[in-house]
């Protein structure tokens, strides 16, 4: 699967931003799909993705409440929709995917074979 991230851009803190995961060469919904992202000089940081059972939700600590993952089947897309913004948002956010079958780590960034380009995502304060 071919993955294309998109929707990032600069936004003041408090505010909001959606970014989007649409799929070629393959259907997302026959994977298990999360969000990542990365700042210079870190590793990358499990953000959110859907867990094991049927379309549950599983988040990093720093973003629940704030972040919610969602997907259109019709569309192949996969969204992320960001709110109440944090200048420690700021990063490329990428989004990843894997077998259903996997049942390692859903946080595990070396779990998911495929990868999206990454898109920017830089909060003012």
């Amino acid at each position: 699967v071919q993955l294309q991230a998109s929707g990032g851009g600069l936004v003041q803190a408090g505010g909001s931003l959606r970014l989007a995961c649409a799929a070629s060469e393959g259907t997302l919904s026959s994977y298990r799909v999360g969000w990542f992202r990365q700042t210079p000089g870190k590793e990358r940081e499990f953000v959110a993705a859907f867990s094991w059972r049927g379309e549950g939700t599983y988040y990093a600590n720093s973003v629940k409440g704030r972040f919610t993952i969602s997907r259109d089947n019709v569309k192949n897309t996969v969204y992320l929709q960001m709110n109440s913004l944090k200048p420690e948002d700021t990063a490329v956010y990428y989004c990843a995917a894997r077998s259903t079958v996997n049942l390692g780590a859903l946080g595990n960034a070396g779990e998911y074979p495929y990868w999206g380009q990454g898109t920017q995502v830089t909060v003012s304060s």
